[in-house]
């Protein structure tokens, strides 16, 4: 992954402000899928900010290195996109497939299915396929080591949080640039490659 946050001047040219990697994002699959859409286990049916393409007036820097035979994917979100994106709506329709929410006496967590809850799932529900939570009875739960185990549906606040690591230091960079040239004037481009 690659990008860059950029502001329109006065002129009406956009400018590169921030280079993406100085924020040092991880390879995070699960946010990327979330937010642009891209190397998803298919739990996320309606990513924040994908399949926009590389904004025709594009600043030259980054026009330079979004353009090639490798990238793909590109994608971009204005400020007040961001700021006006609904981070606790449903992602997808159903439960997701790769994840559950556990309650344990240490509180409440997003936590990847595993074969063992699968297969405790199927032990509770009768049968002996490996159940995943999209194939839980509705309202069904499962008990393990001390956990119980609900389907969940997905939200951009449980994948991808707006307040906290990486992405909550780009949105807060793009909140400063936003103050000075408007919500409009200041995006986020990024593309895969």
């Amino acid at each position: 992954m690659d990008g860059a946050i950029e502001s329109r001047n006065t002129d009406g040219h956009w400018q590169l402000e921030v280079d993406l990697l100085d924020f040092r994002p991880p390879r995070d699959y699960v946010a990327w899928d979330c937010l642009f859409g891209v190397r998803g286990t298919g739990d996320v049916e309606r990513p924040l900010f994908a399949d926009r393409g590389l904004p025709d007036d594009v600043s030259d820097p980054v026009r330079e290195t979004a353009v090639g035979d490798y990238q793909h994917s590109h994608t971009y979100v204005t400020w007040a996109d961001a700021g006006a994106a609904d981070w606790d709506a449903p992602l997808a329709s159903r439960p997701a497939w790769y994840w559950a929410h556990r309650s344990d006496p240490g509180g409440e967590h997003l936590v990847r299915v595993t074969p063992t809850l699968r297969e405790a799932a199927a032990q509770t529900f009768g049968g002996d396929l490996l159940l995943a939570p999209p194939e839980w009875p509705p309202g069904a739960q499962v008990h393990l080591d001390g956990a119980i185990y609900r389907p969940v549906v997905l939200t951009a606040r449980m994948l991808a949080p707006p307040d906290e690591g990486c992405w909550a230091q780009v949105w807060r960079a793009m909140r400063g640039l936003a103050a000075q040239y408007g919500d409009e004037q200041v995006r986020l481009v990024v593309w895969f490659g």
